[in-house]
Parts: structure tokens; sequence; C-alpha cells
């Protein structure tokens, strides 16, 4: 199952650090958000990824296609240009870089990859969260469920789109955010039937609104609930606490060795 990953937003919230670069390119303990979201899919066994991209683009292009001299010792003898790779480190990952456009929505961004989803379901996330959800059983209860849309809810007070759950587990009403609201949102995490493709219309819709209102009015969206570790990056002070659990060893969603 390929990965989908949102990273082409300006980042206007955090606006510090993305004038300089992309969100998703801010680092926490010197590899950007986007290695670590990655790194924690990857843990897992999903190694395919397609990373929707806009504002500046070329900045995470360049990451990946320097990515051996990123994560590598070397050695360049900078008259012939060739060069001596030591300790090498490499990631079993494929990843497809899409530019999807600098004002698209998050909608048209997946309508804009849609031919290189090659199965009938993907994973679904932003490129400015982390967790430790375990995506062994978010992949269970999916196909237990056998709706076109599995979300991961968390309880949290917080600026995203909330969400009803009924006994069943199956989302009643997804809406935009409204001031002081504490309730299940939407933590990324999410499993999608390629089918959810067509509720899109194009550049212009957010796979937000209209797309996951029509597919929750048709009870087409389950809830999986994660009460473990979930948070994104949205100002300076949530970058300096995800900064500050790295650096201190107390990272949740650092599974792997």
């Amino acid at each position: 199952m390929k990965v989908v990953i949102l990273a082409g937003g300006l980042g206007t919230r955090i606006s510090e650090e993305s004038h300089l670069k992309p969100k998703p390119m801010i680092e926490i303990g010197g590899m950007p958000i986007l290695w670590h979201i990655m790194k924690y899919y990857s843990s897992f066994g999903y190694n395919e990824f397609i990373i929707c991209l806009g504002y500046k683009q070329y900045m995470v292009k360049e990451f990946f296609v320097d990515y051996l001299l990123h994560t590598s010792d070397f050695t360049i003898n900078t008259q012939t240009g060739n060069m001596d790779i030591h300790n090498k480190t490499t990631e079993d990952w494929k990843v497809t870089l899409v530019d999807t456009g600098l004002e698209t929505m998050t909608g048209g961004r997946l309508k804009r990859i849609k031919d290189y989803i090659d199965g009938d379901t993907f994973m679904l996330t932003y490129g400015d969260g982390v967790a430790n959800v375990d995506l062994n059983k978010l992949v269970s209860f999916h196909n237990d469920h056998k709706k076109l849309l599995t979300i991961t809810t968390v309880s949290i007070s917080n600026q995203k789109g909330v969400l009803n759950v009924n006994a069943d587990g199956i989302i009643d009403s997804f809406r935009e955010k409204q001031k002081d609201d504490e309730a299940l949102i939407n933590g990324g995490f999410m499993i999608c039937n390629k089918k959810v493709l067509d509720y899109i219309d194009g550049d212009d819709t957010s796979f937000e609104k209209e797309p996951i209102n029509k597919l929750v009015s048709e009870k087409q969206v389950a809830a999986y609930n994660h009460t473990g570790f979930w948070q994104c990056m949205d100002t300076q002070r949530e970058m300096k606490y995800l900064c500050e659990l790295w650096d201190e060893g107390r990272a949740p969603w650092k599974v792997w060795k």
C-alpha cells in the first residue's frame, strides 16, 4: 500500500520558519519532519511514498535527490569530482515527488496524483504531524469496517475539523472548527479507497470539506480512535516542543533503531 503525504501548503501559521522553507522541511533533530513521518511509516513496512508538493517544492525534491549526501559522510576530489561514500546510510524507499501546484487545495492535490496510485487502497497523511499510531491496527480496523475512508481521530482542543462519531465507530458529521472546541478531530493517518478521489471536483476542492462531508452523509467514513501521542507542527511553540522531545530522547514516534 502506498503512502500519500500532503506537503504542499504555505504553512502560514508558522511563517517564522516557512518563509524560508516548506513546513514539511522544518527540522526536528536535524532532519525534516517529513523524514520523521516517512521513517515512521517505513518502520511498519510501508516504503512507497507519493509526496504532493506545492510551495517551494524544489527544496523537497533537492533533499531526496541529494539524500545520500544528507545522511552519509564522504570524501570528494574537487578536481575530478570523484566521491567516496563512507558509512553509507540509505533507506529502502521509493519516493514519487509531484508538483501539485502552488495554490491547489488538498483535494485537488489528491486528484492530481491519481495516476500514481496503482492499488485500490492507499494511506494518506499530512506532512506536518507525527504520532505513534499503530498502523497495523489501523489497517485491520479499516479492513473490518469496509468503508471508503478511515480517519484516525484524536481528542484535543485544537483548530482542526471536528468529528462526531457514533457507537459503531462511524462518523456522523464533520465540520470546521469553532472557537473553544474540544472534541475528536481529524489527526490524519487516514486510509482511503481510491474511489474517494471521485468525490473531488478539482484544484479548488478542499478534501476536508465537500468530499469528506459527502462521504460522511453516505456513512462511508470510519473513525479509528487513537489515544496515544499525536502532535502537529502549526506553530513555533509546537515545533520547539517536538524538538525538545527528540533532543531529550523522549520522541514517542521514534520506533525505529
